[in-house]
């Protein structure tokens, strides 16, 4: 079960890097006005969000999965709240990407601004992620 716990911390550690650098990407992707820079963001977004973020976030869930089968019947409320947290994290990721289908269809609304503020979002959930796994207080 150490193993499993352990590639479930390294993919979560893959996945919030990944969740922490295409907000970023987003804010420059929103500032560029050249064609070069604009197209060169396009290309890392997607590979970021498929090749880094995605296969992160499934692999972190799967074995996040496979930890709360073995350990459901002594799990208290702080599991339900992490699993919720989890949710949330989930429709973030999701929400990135569409932000990134609309970037790349030069469809975005959003100033740099309001992705400078956006991409602080998963450090408040990792925040709360960690305190719960930690103290497990509920």
């Amino acid at each position: 079960m150490l193993l499993v716990k352990s590639l479930h911390l390294i993919f979560m550690v893959t996945w919030f890097a990944g969740l922490f650098y295409l907000p970023r990407l987003f804010v420059y992707h929103a500032q560029a006005s050249d064609r070069i820079s604009i197209e060169r963001f396009k290309v890392m977004e997607r590979k970021l969000f498929w090749g880094i973020a995605t296969p992160g976030g499934v692999l972190t869930v799967l074995f996040g999965s496979w930890l709360w089968l073995g350990w459901f019947p002594a799990a208290g409320g702080w599991l339900h709240a992490k699993l919720a947290l989890v949710a949330v994290l989930v429709a973030y990721h999701l929400c990135c990407g569409k932000l990134m289908f609309d970037l790349r269809a030069e469809r975005n609304a959003r100033t740099h601004v309001w992705f400078r503020w956006f991409n602080e979002f998963p450090v408040v959930i990792l925040f709360a992620v960690v305190l719960l796994a930690v103290f497990k207080p509920l």
